[in-house]
């Protein structure tokens, strides 16, 4: 069958299409035939070298798709660590999960890890749940344009949030604000947290989504006021998050960790996510945006626009 593989460690330029044996199932899993695949930082990082607990290449890349189950045809999408883009692939029963019938393969290959990673970022701030009458919670969300900033504004509408964007174009930020993002912020143009001290006069957010790694977390918890949350769920950077703890102390601030990998393996929090991701799409809220597609052959260039944040929304490479 045919995959991108990653041939050695490197760039853009270490994706090779080869051909390669069909995977062999192990128990827990089954056998799904991949139509789509969407591409996260995680991929690219995988690709240099820097993701946790990836195997040594040759491997096949790729952890987020969207195909047919081979024993009965159903159109699922699907969360793996690596191995998604190929025509095959032996994925975990419970990391399947069933594709809209108006929705295309692309958007669902573009579903699984920025919607689990946007509610479990809600969940870690505390945000799922008000009191009656309680003030809006503000939440400040960077590379508020890509895909999980896009999922994580049309979550935040749903839970009635007051949404900050940071990105580098006003024509995205004024796309997200379609969405339902109600403050964006050029950081091209102006620094973000002065932006938010602005913005705020001074209260700063309740939440910050980070996921740029090096200063940007220490800006970040400057940008949350009194028990504010910072959670941090990447550094596209490249860069690890830099902050002294100190500055935590003065207003009772916390940083938290998300990573989708570890939490994909906690079967009842997963199937929590899913029964409220689940009845949202059902009712129509949310809608994957879809940035650039590309067929498989030109793999090299969909991480290239993806490290060069050309996108608006979801980097997707067809397969096949």
């Amino acid at each position: 069958m045919k995959a991108i593989v990653i041939s050695r460690l490197g760039g853009p330029e270490v994706l090779e299409v080869q051909q390669v044996g069909e995977p062999a199932l192990a128990a827990g899993q089954e056998l799904v035939r991949v139509e789509a695949g969407g591409i996260n930082f995680a991929d690219v990082m995988t690709a240099k070298g820097g993701y946790p607990g990836s195997p040594p290449p040759p491997l096949v890349a790729g952890r987020e798709f969207c195909g047919v189950r081979d024993g009965n045809g159903q159109r699922v999408m699907g969360y793996a660590q690596w191995a998604a883009f190929a025509e095959k692939i032996a994925a975990r029963t419970e990391l399947l999960w069933p594709v809209p019938k108006e929705w295309s393969a692309e958007e669902g290959a573009a579903f699984p890890v920025n919607y689990f990673t946007a509610y479990f970022a809600y969940w870690k701030a505390g945000l799922l749940q008000r009191s009656a009458g309680e003030k809006p919670p503000r939440v400040l969300i960077h590379a508020v344009a890509g895909g999980v900033g896009t999922a994580a504004v049309q979550i935040g509408k749903l839970l009635g949030v007051e949404i900050y964007g940071t990105s580098s174009s006003a024509a995205k930020l004024a796309r997200v604000k379609e969405l339902g993002l109600q403050h964006g912020i050029n950081y091209a143009e102006q620094d973000y947290e002065e932006a938010i001290r602005d913005l705020t006069h001074g209260e700063g957010v309740d939440a910050a989504f980070e996921m740029l790694g090096g200063e940007h977390t220490a800006k970040s918890v400057r940008c949350v006021g009194e028990f504010g949350r910072v959670i941090v769920y990447g550094a596209a950077t490249g860069q690890s998050a830099a902050f002294d703890p100190r500055i935590l102390y003065a207003k009772g601030a916390s940083v938290h960790g998300l990573w989708l990998t570890y939490l994909s393996g906690n079967r009842s929090l997963m199937e929590q996510a899913w029964k409220q991701l689940s009845a949202w799409m059902e009712q129509g809220h949310l809608h994957p945006v879809i940035g650039l597609v590309l067929p498989m052959e030109r793999v090299q260039e969909a991480y290239r626009s993806l490290l060069e944040r050309k996108n608006l929304g979801k980097v997707v490479v067809k397969i096949g």
